[in-house]
Order: C-alpha cells, then structure tokens, then sequence
C-alpha cells in the first residue's frame, strides 16, 4: 500500500451472489488530485465507491482512505470523506442554509462555527441569494451545488462523486466542474465516477477504465488515447511545390490535392512529430498549418471493453 495515496486499494474483491462485481481491484489516487472511474454501466463503479465509503463491505482485498483501513477503521474513513450520490440528499422541506445548519448539528459544529461554515459555502457554491428558499424552487445545478456543499460541511480531505452530473443541462454540468476544481485547488483528492467522457478529460488528472471487475486501462487523457491507433497528423501546404515535396518523404500519407493538404497517420507523441518535421525541413516543404488528430474517449472506451457507456454489462 502506497502511504502518501489518498486512495489506496489491491487487491479488491466484491460479489453479489454468483456475479462477480470486483475481481482484484488495484487503484492508487495521490493526494490532491481528480481520478475518474469510468465503465459501462453495471461494471462495479458505484460498489466501487460504496466500499471505499464503507458503506458496503468488501469480500477481499484491502482498502485504505487518507491512511485508514475502511474494514478495521470505518470511523476514521468516516470523518475524512464526503460522498456524493447520483440523486442529491437535499431537504425539500427545509430551505438551503438549514440544509448546510442540520449537517452541521450532525457533525456537532457547535452553532456558531456551523453558521459560519454554511455561509462559507453558500458564498462558495453562488448561493447565498437562495439560501432562505426551499431547494424545490432550485435549477437541477443549484441542487447539485447545495448537494455538494452539504457534504463540505466537514472539511473532507476525500470527495467521491458518484455520475454528480447525470441529467444535468450543459450549463450546469459546467458549474459543478469548476466547483470540483475549486476542491482540488484547495488540496482535496477527488474519486470521480461517470458515463460523460468529456468529463473525464476536462477534470481528471488520471483515468481509469473499469471492465470484467478490473481496471483494464488507466493513465492520462493523452496517454489512454494513444492506446488507440487512427491519429493523424494534418498538414496544410500554400502550393502544391511543399505538398508534392512532403507526399515523397512522408511515405503512406493521403494526398488531399484540392485542399493542399496531407493526411499522416500518428501516434500524436512529440517524438513522432520531431520526426515528421525534420523530414519536412530536409525536404525543403514548408507547412502553412498542422492539426494533431487523435481518438477521444469514446473510441478508447469502445476499443477497449467493447462496449459504450451507456451499454449495460450483462450478468452471465
């Protein structure tokens, strides 16, 4: 187990019945950074963050938040996390601030300390106009903020987010994105699981794609999509002197002669593109524009479990 992680799990395992959920799960999240779990639906990302919030038990394996055993330390676990759900845990019959107040009576603040925090947060999250209001006069990304602001009433080194953004409007997908930068910025480590794809690349330091019980592939954006083969390189040419001079060293690159362009299949590396601009200098062929190309998210993630997010794993 890796001590400075946040996150820490080997070996997890998880069934219900004779299906088998987890099967020796590793995943190490470093402090202070936004890992993204993604999988097709049923694929174990939401027992995934049930057993790291200890909120079901594990069959196997080990698992250990901001240092603590979730098995032999579930109180610990307990006081260093927030979790957030896909449906949001909001009071309708009370208005936003004795939301954040009744948190903070179940966390024993005190009251002063309590008031003080829930306008903390309420300034934070944009929602001060609205705290003497009932959530149910709230846009879906306001409850979502109110949801989330909940759970920062303890001051969590962990935040797990669990699809925080499923049926929000883009706008509001948007808000709750800077709102998870903004926990980062502040040293909070974020365990995020979601269907969005660009979600994942817009917030997630790493990515990990969960399949068969297993992560199946885990890196950066940048690193998961070279796993996949079909970039390119684009190259826009003035004439047609540089673009037949680039077609005879760039062997196996598409000629788009009305547009004066060249297709050249690439990995997108910075060594691959070294390599295609020196043979364009030797070549005397000066580009007038180059556009890298490569898979997103989706193709990585049909590439590598066959499936698409929103594809449910089929129990067997």
């Amino acid at each position: 187990m890796n001590p400075t992680a946040a996150i820490s799990v080997r070996g997890l395992r998880k069934s219900f019945g004779d299906h088998v959920v987890l099967d020796g799960l590793d995943l190490t999240v470093p402090e202070g950074s936004v890992f993204a779990l993604l999988g097709p639906n049923g694929s174990g990302k939401t027992t995934t963050v049930d057993i790291l919030a200890t909120l079901t038990p594990p069959d196997g394996g080990e698992v250990r938040i901001a240092g603590s055993d979730v098995v032999r330390e579930p109180r610990a676990v307990r006081s260093a996390i927030a979790v957030t759900g896909q449906f949001t845990a909001v009071d309708n019959l009370l208005t936003g601030a004795e939301n954040l107040r009744l948190v903070a009576d179940l966390l024993h603040l005190g009251r002063r300390t309590g008031t003080a925090r829930a306008a903390e947060l309420l300034d934070r999250f944009d929602l001060t106009e609205a705290a003497a209001t009932s959530p149910t006069t709230y846009s879906g990304g306001m409850r979502r903020k109110l949801d989330l602001a909940m759970g920062l009433m303890g001051e969590p080194r962990v935040v797990f987010l669990d699809e925080p953004t499923t049926g929000l409007d883009p706008r509001s997908r948007r808000a709750v994105w800077d709102v998870v930068r903004g926990l980062v910025a502040d040293g909070v480590t974020v365990l995020l699981t979601t269907q969005y794809l660009e979600e994942a690349d817009q917030l997630a330091d790493r990515i990990g794609v969960l399949d068969g019980g297993r992560l199946v592939a885990e890196g950066t954006s940048a690193e998961l999509k070279r796993l996949v083969p079909g970039g390119s390189l684009r190259l826009q040419f003035t004439d047609r002197r540089p673009l037949d001079a680039a077609a005879r060293v760039l062997r196996g690159a598409t000629v788009d002669a009305d547009a004066l362009a060249l297709e050249v299949p690439s990995d997108g590396s910075v060594r691959a593109l070294r390599d295609v601009l020196a043979r364009l200098d030797d070549a005397a062929a000066e580009v007038a524009n180059l556009t890298v190309h490569q898979p997103d998210l989706d193709d990585v993630f049909l590439a590598l479990t066959g499936r698409t997010t929103d594809e449910k794993v089929t129990t067997p």
